[in-house]
């Protein structure tokens, strides 16, 4: 920014702080001196009251005002350059720029080969995976600060998208469990099993728990995680079963002893949707990684190949 507009400067100060974490690289980064980036941070935390950067052994962490603060500022400094004119050309082979992402951990595994290619053509991005809210919030709100938001439709978000993949909930269960025959769980067997519940909270209700409530279905749940990657695990050697996409059984069967039944009832699609807000749409960094998230949609990179439960 320009050098008379100090509270812009500062603008530029603080993301590069909180992007990097560390005061060195975030002055290499934008130019300046360790001393200046240093007094920089000293007046960010006297504006802000908060330490913004704490030392954690050799190293800094954001604090929780500081992490709340950063996606704020990736979203508003691009803005606010774009309206001065002064955006600087987006160069994926330089640029240090780190996405945002709401996410599960399911999405966060089948979105590898995306995360792999972005990070090959562009070496310096990164991305900050956050989990999914539990609570409901606004998400209009949640979309401005994050850059993007991997979720299904059904959840209230209203906003550009992409399709990811598609897939079909099933049943888990360890390949022992005395309610599957010839390959099939009945529905009697299957509402009398112990029921573990993958809960990411009142936010994001599964489509596979919202066709169950259709259908006045109440498994017996014994155990609660909220995280879909910890069901095979939990779920091996007991009679435990649960609902999750079929791809993740792909993945974690040979591992863990558990295979994948068709559902007792209808079976449930699960779309994988890439959402973000409107006001990213002039960001070059954003449109860039849209852009390979539909090439990587059409060269079919995200499709379950399986091969990859070997990985």
């Amino acid at each position: 920014m320009a050098a008379g507009d100090p509270d812009l400067n500062l603008l530029v100060a603080l993301r590069a702080l909180l992007e990097e974490a560390n005061v060195t690289h975030a002055g290499e980064r934008i130019g300046l001196g360790q001393s200046t980036m240093s007094a920089a941070l000293g007046r960010l935390r006297t504006l802000f009251q908060d330490e913004l950067l704490v030392r954690v052994g050799r190293d800094y962490e954001l604090t929780p005002l500081a992490r709340q603060i950063l996606p704020q500022v990736q979203l508003t400094l691009p803005l606010v350059a774009q309206a001065l004119g002064q955006e600087e050309p987006f160069d994926p082979a330089t640029s240090r720029r780190v996405f945002g992402m709401q996410l599960s951990d399911f999405g966060a595994i089948e979105l590898r080969p995306l995360f792999a290619l972005a990070q090959t053509i562009a070496p310096g991005i990164r991305f900050d995976y956050l989990r999914l809210p539990a609570t409901p919030t606004d998400a209009a709100h949640d979309l401005l600060a994050h850059d993007f938001v991997v979720a299904a439709p059904g959840i209230g978000i209203e906003a550009l998208s992409l399709e990811l993949f598609r897939d079909d909930y099933v049943v888990i269960a360890d390949r022992a469990h005395p309610g599957i025959q010839n390959g099939e769980i009945s529905l009697d067997a299957f509402l009398a099993s112990p029921y573990i519940r993958c809960d990411f909270g009142r936010a994001h209700v599964t489509p596979a728990e919202r066709r169950m409530r259709e259908l006045d279905l109440h498994p017996r749940t014994r155990v609660t995680t909220s995280t879909l990657l910890s069901l095979p695990l939990i779920i091996s050697g007991t009679e435990l079963v649960g609902l999750v996409p079929r791809r993740l059984v792909q993945r974690s069967g040979p591992i863990t002893g558990t295979i994948a039944v068709p559902t007792p009832f209808p079976t449930v699609e699960l779309i994988q949707r890439l959402w973000w807000h409107p006001a990213h749409a002039n960001d070059e960094a954003h449109t860039w990684l849209r852009a390979l998230a539909a090439q990587s949609v059409d060269a079919g990179a995200l499709a379950f190949a399986a091969a990859d439960t070997s990985r």
